[in-house]
C-alpha cells in the first residue's frame, strides 16, 4: 500500500468497551479497537483474501483436518479467517462468540463478511458462552482488545474447554501472542496443559499460532496437510509453503 493514499474513516463507534473504528485506503480496510491499534485488515475486491501470515497460519491450523463439517471462532474480528474458511473449507456449520455488539454489524456492512445461512453469530464473552456452544471439529481463538490478548489466552480451565470442545479428530487453532524470546505468551502453563502435545508456527507479525489435537493419539500429518495446501493455492492465490516450512513441535 502506498503511504500516499488517503485514510478515510468509514464508521467509528463507542461501546462499553471503547472505541471501535473502521477506516480505508485504498483498496484496503480496517478495523481497529481504541485508538489506532489495528485488528484485522481486510482487502476489499476479496474479502476471503488473508493479508496476514497469521490469519494465513489459521487456515494452515484448520488444513490439519482432513474435512471439517463445524467450526466455532471465539472472537471474530473484521471476519476475515471466517469468510476464508467459509469460501475454502467444506464447512456445514460455523459458529462465533464475539464479545462487542458492533463489530459483527461493522464486518457484514463493510468488511466483505457475507450474511452465509451456515453462520451463526452470537453475542456475549467467550469465557461464559462456550460451555453452551456445540462441539466442532475446528475451534479458533483469537480473543484481542486494544491492549493486547484478552485474559482466556491464559485461563487454564477455558483453555482446556476449548480442546473438550472437540469432537473427536478436531483441531483447536489460538492465534497466541509472541514473546520476546519467540516462545508463545504462557508457554510453560500450555506446555503443562497440553501436555507439550501440540505444534506451534511463529509468524513475522509476531505472534505463535497453536495448533492443538482434541487428543494425545492425534498426531500432525505433515505432508497430508502440505497436499491439502498445494490443492488449494490455485484458489487462495498464494502459498502457504512457508508457514509450513516453520510448523515445529511444542517448544
Amino acid at each position: 500500500m502506498s503511504d500516499l493514499q488517503e485514510e478515510r474513516l468509514l464508521e467509528e463507534v463507542r461501546d462499553a468497551y471503547g472505541l471501535v473504528r473502521v477506516l480505508e485506503v485504498g483498496d484496503y480496510r480496517f478495523l481497529e479497537f481504541g485508538e489506532a491499534i489495528e485488528q484485522s485488515c481486510v482487502f476489499t475486491r476479496d474479502p476471503s483474501w488473508l493479508e496476514y501470515d497469521y490469519t494465513r497460519a489459521m487456515l494452515v491450523g484448520a488444513l490439519c483436518h482432513s474435512a471439517p463439517e463445524s467450526a466455532l471462532f471465539l472472537g471474530l474480528g473484521a471476519g476475515n479467517l471466517t469468510q476464508a474458511c467459509l469460501s475454502f473449507l467444506p464447512l456445514e456449520d460455523v459458529e462465533v462468540i464475539e464479545l462487542r455488539p458492533d463489530v459483527p454489524r461493522l464486518a457484514m456492512q463493510y468488511l466483505g463478511l457475507t450474511d452465509d445461512p451456515r453462520l451463526t453469530i452470537r453475542i456475549g464473552d467467550a469465557l461464559e458462552l462456550l460451555d453452551s456452544a456445540e462441539s466442532a471439529d475446528l475451534i479458533f481463538v483469537d480473543l484481542y482488545t486494544d491492549t493486547g490478548p484478552a485474559v482466556g489466552h491464559l485461563a487454564w480451565k477455558f483453555l482446556e474447554n476449548c480442546q473438550q470442545r472437540l469432537n473427536p479428530g478436531g483441531w483447536l487453532v489460538i492465534n497466541q501472542w509472541g514473546t520476546d524470546d519467540g516462545k508463545p505468551l504462557g508457554a510453560a502453563l500450555l506446555r503443562g496443559l497440553y501436555h507439550r502435545h501440540y505444534w506451534e508456527i511463529p509468524v513475522k507479525e509476531g505472534n505463535v499460532i497453536l495448533l492443538v489435537p482434541a487428543d494425545l493419539d492425534q498426531q500432525l500429518d505433515h505432508d497430508a496437510v502440505e497436499a491439502r495446501a498445494e490443492a488449494l493455492a490455485p484458489r487462495l492465490r498464494y502459498s502457504l509453503q512457508s508457514l509450513l516450512d516453520v510448523i515445529r513441535p511444542a517448544s
